[in-house]
Order: C-alpha cells, then structure tokens, then sequence
C-alpha cells in the first residue's frame, strides 16, 4: 500500500509495515475502531464497532447521531485499531511495554445510500462481530433501516505497527537485580453464554455462541 508522511512511521519503523497481508488481518481481528476528526479546529474520538470490506471500512449509527451526521457529509477521518497481546516487565521501570498489534487509517468519509449495499454492510457488520449471526436472527424491518445510517471510508492510506517478544534491550547491571521479568500475556476471553431473562422457553445454545473466538 502507497503511504506518505502521513503514515510514515519515524520511531522504531522496523515494527511497521504498509503490506494488507499485514493491516487487513489486523483490521478484521478487531471489534472496535477509534474514529478522530476535527470540526472547527475542535478534535474529536469516537470509539465505535466497524466491518471491512475489501478496501474500505464500514461503520453504522443511528441517523440522530451527531457523529454520524458529521461524517455523512464527507470529512476527513482517521481510524485506529489496536489489539493488546500482552504486558512486558522489565528489570527496570523504564523498559516496560507492551505487545500489540496496531493499524492507523486515513480516509474520506461517505454516506451510503443504495438499498442493496446498505443491506450487504449490515449483514457483515453483524457478521464481523459475530459469524453466523445474520442468518440466525431477525433481518431489519423498514423503520429500523430508516434510523441506521452507514458510512464508509475508503482507505486511502493505512500503516500497521507491530510488538511482539520478550523484555528487549536492557543494561547488563540491570538483569541483575532481584525482579521478576518477563512477558503477561493478555487476549479475549470469552465467558459462559447468559440467556437472556426476556427469552420465550429455552432455546438451545447455538455452535457459533458456544464456540465464539477471536
């Protein structure tokens, strides 16, 4: 992927990459996008869920959405996903850190209006978060469809940064010391399915909520 200053990584620039074998992975990994922008010099975030497909990424809100009117209207946006894979503690409190995996994109912001990619985004939005859901649950009606807005970013540009090991370079006096260092590792964990209370009878558990992962 072309990139310019914009994406350039300057500090540590071998943890990056401009490859979509390495952003696209992390982008469909993750469930939550981070979504700045600026409005009369007034700065912006949002956290918000989000689906890709090929080479742009979707969001969706109510139609009310101050944020979402804004961006149906055509702005400039950047968007970050971060996955946290793990605490790294070192000897000393200087060299702590953390493994990650991280993608920052830059892009145009659109509203989409067309019936039949409206419907397609929907359907891989809820599939991102959770697949085989779609089919397995109510479609939207007519006046659900009216309060959704969907917007997508085309990406324009996009970087991904990379943590990955142990504790990294640290002064021989250092590994010395009487501490404990080494590598906590973190990931999702997924908990025990709760029906919910307003559910009709017992309904059995379906395969891709008993096995859910990412």
């Amino acid at each position: 992927m072309n990139h310019t200053e914009r994406t350039q990584l300057s500090r540590l620039a071998k943890r990056g990459s401009y490859d979509t074998a390495v952003i696209y992975p992390i982008l469909d990994e993750g469930l939550v996008c981070h979504v700045s922008y600026q409005i009369n010099g007034q700065p912006f975030i949002i956290p918000i869920a989000y689906c890709r497909i090929a080479d742009t990424l979707y969001l969706h809100g109510s139609v009310g959405s101050h944020f979402m009117r804004q961006l149906a209207m055509g702005i400039d946006v950047c968007l970050a996903v971060t996955l946290l894979d793990g605490l790294v503690l070192a000897h000393s409190a200087f060299n702590h850190s953390v493994n990650y995996r991280s993608v920052v994109v830059f892009g145009k912001s659109q509203e989409v209006t067309e019936e039949a990619e409206r419907w397609r985004i929907l359907e891989r939005v809820v599939e991102h978060l959770i697949p085989g859901r779609w089919t397995d649950s109510r479609q939207p009606n007519v006046s659900e469809l009216k309060k959704t807005m969907l917007i997508a970013v085309p990406i324009e540009e996009a970087s991904a940064k990379i943590r990955l090991g142990g504790v990294g370079e640290e002064p021989e006096e250092d590994r010395e010391l009487p501490y404990w260092a080494g590598v906590i590792p973190l990931s999702v964990q997924v908990g025990t399915p709760q029906q919910a209370p307003q559910q009709h009878g017992v309904v059995p558990v379906p395969a891709y909520v008993k096995h859910y992962k990412r």
